[in-house]
């Protein structure tokens, strides 16, 4: 193909494709969002347990806590309610269809930031608790991930990696096996959870809801 006019801007052909990171999330925010709008359609029930699980991140009034891949915000008011007026709640995802969603829905609840999980816009020990609400198995990095949660993790802070079906049943949704390799297995979790500063305290994995619960190392 012959070179752009000089002067000219180059054609879509002429650009190079997005690659590595970037090529990820491009494809992530393409899945997304042209589905953001009816998502929570799909998964009408699922609103208790979000709450169930959200519960057993012992939060208290006033704290800062994160739902990481927040999606359409269901899990915001739950985290609005067990901070409380003085606490601070974050919602982060890289597809915009998703935030618009969010804040349509739950205007006020929290700030929402429009942030890659892996390079979040946040301090060092910025937060209590992280809620991971059916991110990780997306994420074609997750060690990346959860080091960056445990470094605006305070010490003691509480990470729940959440989904309100267990393994067994969203691969049956999905019409697959499940494989030994599946980093969401206890033995492969508690492993990759160490090396990046957490230690696992709770594991369910149930027909009803996937919990892990980890608690962050100190430094």
């Amino acid at each position: 193909m012959p070179p752009s006019p000089r002067g000219s801007s180059p054609t879509p052909s002429d650009r190079a494709a997005p690659t590595g990171r970037a090529a990820e999330l491009a494809r992530t925010r393409e899945f997304f969002g042209v589905r953001a709008a009816g998502w929570d359609a799909k998964f009408p029930d699922d609103g208790p347990r979000y709450a169930a699980a959200i519960a057993e991140l012992g939060l208290r009034p006033g704290d800062s806590v994160l739902d990481a891949g927040c999606g359409t915000g269901r899990a915001l008011p739950p985290l609005r309610a067990a901070v409380g007026p003085a606490g601070r709640v974050l919602g982060a995802d890289v597809t915009p269809e998703m935030l618009a969603e969010a804040a349509a829905r739950h205007p006020g609840t929290a700030a929402l930031l429009l942030a890659d999980c892996a390079r979040l816009p946040l301090p060092d020990a910025a937060l209590d608790a992280v809620l991971a609400a059916g991110l990780i198995s997306h994420l074609a990095d997750p060690a990346r991930a959860l080091r960056e949660f445990a470094r605006v993790g305070r010490p003691g802070a509480r990470l729940a990696l959440f989904h309100p079906v267990g393994r067994a049943a969203l691969a049956t949704r999905h019409g697959r096996a499940l494989t030994p390799d599946d980093l969401r297995a206890e033995p492969n979790l508690r492993p990759l959870l160490a090396a990046a500063g957490w230690r696992l305290v709770g594991f369910t994995d149930a027909d009803d809801r996937y919990l892990a619960l980890a608690e962050r190392s100190e430094p």
